[in-house]
C-alpha cells in the first residue's frame, strides 16, 4: 500500500473520531428511577449533566432510599452513554485490526 494513501487514510480515521466524541459528548441519556422519584441526564462522554429528585422522594427518614435511588439512576446514565458510545465507536472502527478493549 502506498504510505502516503495511507496517512491520509490514517488523518481520516482520527477526523472521524474526533468528531464522533464531539457529538457524543453532545448527545444525551436520560433515566428514571424509583418511578420518577429521580431523574439522571448524562451525557454519552460520561458527563454528569443533571439530577432530578421530586418532593415526594425526600423522606428525612429514610435518606439511605433516596441515596440508593440517586447512585442507581447516575449507574444506569453512565452505563448507557458508555453503551451508546462504544456502540457509535465501533462503527468506525469496523474491519480495523484493533484489539478489544483498546479504543
Amino acid at each position: 500500500m502506498n504510505p502516503a494513501k495511507l496517512m491520509k487514510q490514517m488523518q481520516k480515521m482520527q477526523q472521524d473520531m474526533q468528531k464522533a466524541q464531539d457529538d457524543l459528548a453532545k448527545r444525551q441519556v436520560e433515566v428514571s428511577v424509583g418511578g420518577g422519584s429521580v431523574t439522571v441526564v448524562a451525557n454519552c462522554a460520561g458527563d454528569l449533566l443533571s439530577i432530578k429528585i421530586k418532593k415526594e422522594a425526600v423522606d428525612p427518614d429514610d435518606v439511605e432510599m433516596l441515596e440508593d435511588l440517586i447512585l442507581s439512576g447516575v449507574k444506569q446514565a453512565i452505563d448507557q452513554g458508555r453503551a451508546t458510545a462504544a456502540k457509535e465507536m465501533s462503527k468506525l472502527t469496523a474491519g480495523l485490526p484493533i484489539p478489544p478493549g483498546f479504543m
